[in-house]
């Protein structure tokens, strides 16, 4: 995903009437209370020159503690995460929904966005190449965040007698927040549904919809093309929302077959796009790697020296991967698996392909194709007059070496919001549960608004509400990872056993369950 203030949303037409009015009013009505909200969630910590966001450090500490904490378990244990992910230890029988690479992708597409394209884009204006090094230390770190929060959705998970998983956050906050009263847990657990549902609706789904419009429209013909009008975006819109709902209606199987398909395929295209480049430029890839050393380490860096150009990398890598904000564990708890702490070493791969392989790739071919709007992006952050807009100086890299690029970055932009734009349904739909209670009325409810969001992105733009609930999912991080740190010994005592039997041999023994552990009851 991205934080959203940092990609605005597009004019996706020049809307008439009563649009118009009903779009300027309801930004009105958000914009005193975005403003005072957005600044308590991003309250800006000052260190010399540089300001970040606390809940930057907030992230990136939680990924240094929980990297220590494990024993770098994102290095040692990357074997045993691809041997899960290939199924290695899996038995048809197990209890839950989907395998375990379709609960990765499925999570994978809840990530990976436009932030990889602007995103990446505007930390080279603001860091230099040195920001790439530090995002890929961030992604790294993240890793140990996935691997903790991910492994507690499944270990405190709900398996319903019809074979649905309820889990996440929702039920081991529950747990974590229990101690001090079932009030405050409830409380707690609540306010994390509450921002993850509101971001749901909004950013997960109005922003992707009009993103995905605005990149659809300007490929073809822009404001004075077929897609010009308001009628057009209407029509668009109601589309895109019936595709979607062809998808959310099966649940999380039908979002798992699909991300498993999408996933890989939309991961292909743009890298593929990006080694374009790269072989493009192959003599300057040497150079490359060195202005990312030197400008991660150069006193007399772009955003203010080391502290300024580590800051963009991480915080770049924070907004990206959602690593601690505690809604890739919905996604995981679905995963067929008897063993909780499995599905946490699936989890890692997650950083490590949105930050250290697609963000890294992007870095890359911006810096190598050394295009004009890169240099113009620094000296305009330089001259203090804001980031650039991150897409152009993606899409002008790309466009070095492939004129047609524009029509790539569009279908690009396309798959990941589509991909998007079903996860986030999920996520949503469990954040609803947990508030109204399961029921069909009650889930085809959330659906008919889902959509209706879905619709709205694509003729309005409510920027404001989306500000609000941007800075709502942050909130998430918050709840989030105190409730993980005062589960962390549950997660440690699941690591050590499950890496204990598979170096005796045990796993191997399909569906087979620790003797003594937590894992053999119902709910895991």
């Amino acid at each position: 995903m991205e934080i959203l203030q940092a990609v605005p949303m597009s004019p996706v037409t020049e809307q008439v009437g009563w649009l118009a009015e009903i779009d300027r009013a309801i930004n009105a009505a958000f914009a005193p209370v975005t403003d005072v909200f957005s600044t308590i969630v991003f309250y800006p910590i000052t260190i010399g020159e540089i300001s970040f966001p606390f809940v930057v450090a907030w992230l990136i500490a939680a990924g240094v503690i929980f990297t220590i904490y494990f024993g770098f378990i994102q290095f040692r244990g990357l074997k045993v995460s691809w041997d899960v992910v290939r199924g290695k230890f899996s038995s048809k029988d197990d209890p839950g929904e989907v395998p375990h690479f379709q609960a990765l992708t499925s999570a994978l597409s809840g990530t990976v966005g436009l932030g990889n394209i602007a995103g990446v884009g505007a930390a080279m204006a603001l860091g230099g190449p040195g920001a790439t090094f530090w995002m890929i230390c961030a992604g790294l770190l993240g890793m140990a965040t996935k691997f903790a929060e991910c492994t507690l959705g499944v270990k405190y998970r709900e398996v319903h007698e019809d074979g649905t998983v309820s889990g996440g956050p929702f039920r081991y906050l529950l747990v974590a927040y229990g101690r001090f009263g079932s009030v405050v847990a409830k409380i707690f657990t609540g306010i994390f549904a509450v921002a993850i549902l509101l971001f749901g609706a909004a950013g997960g789904n109005m922003f992707q919809a009009n993103q995905t419009f605005a990149q659809v429209q300007n490929v073809t013909g822009g404001a004075d093309g077929f897609l010009g009008s308001a009628g057009a975006a209407l029509i668009f819109g109601i589309i895109l929302a019936v595709l979607v709902g062809l998808v959310i209606i099966g649940g999380i199987k039908s979002i798992g077959a699909t991300t498993s398909r999408l996933v890989p395929a939309m991961a292909a295209v743009y890298i593929t796009a990006c080694l374009v480049v790269i072989l493009a430029n192959l003599p300057n890839v040497p150079a490359a790697f060195g202005a990312i050393i030197d400008g991660a380490f150069s006193p007399e860096g772009v955003a203010g020296g080391v502290l300024g150009v580590m800051i963009v990398g991480f915080q770049r890598a924070a907004f990206s991967n959602e690593a601690g904000l505690g809604s890739a564990p919905i996604a995981h708890s679905a995963v067929k698996t008897r063993r909780p702490v499995s599905e946490g070493f699936v989890a890692m791969f997650e950083p490590f392909v949105d930050t250290v392989i697609i963000c890294t790739m992007t870095a890359l071919a911006i810096i190598i194709a050394g295009a004009p709007s890169l240099q113009a992006g620094i000296d305009q952050v330089q001259a203090g007059e804001g980031a650039p807009d991150g897409v152009i100086l993606t899409s002008d890299a790309f466009a070095t070496v492939i004129p047609w690029f524009p029509v790539v970055l569009a279908i690009a932009v396309v798959l990941f919001a589509f991909s998007t734009l079903i996860t986030w349904f999920y996520y949503g739909l469990k954040a609803w549960e947990f508030l109204f209670g399961r029921s069909r009325l009650s889930d085809n409810i959330f659906r008919g608004i889902y959509l209706f969001f879905t619709i709205a992105g694509c003729v309005l733009t409510f920027s404001e509400v989306i500000a609000f609930a941007d800075a709502a999912l942050f909130v998430c991080g918050f709840v989030n990872l105190l409730g993980v740190y005062m589960l962390l010994p549950v997660i440690k005592r699941e690591m050590k056993e499950y890496l204990a039997d598979r170096k005796s041999g045990k796993l191997h023994l399909l569906g087979a369950e620790p003797s003594g552990s937590t894992a053999a009851r119902p709910q895991v």
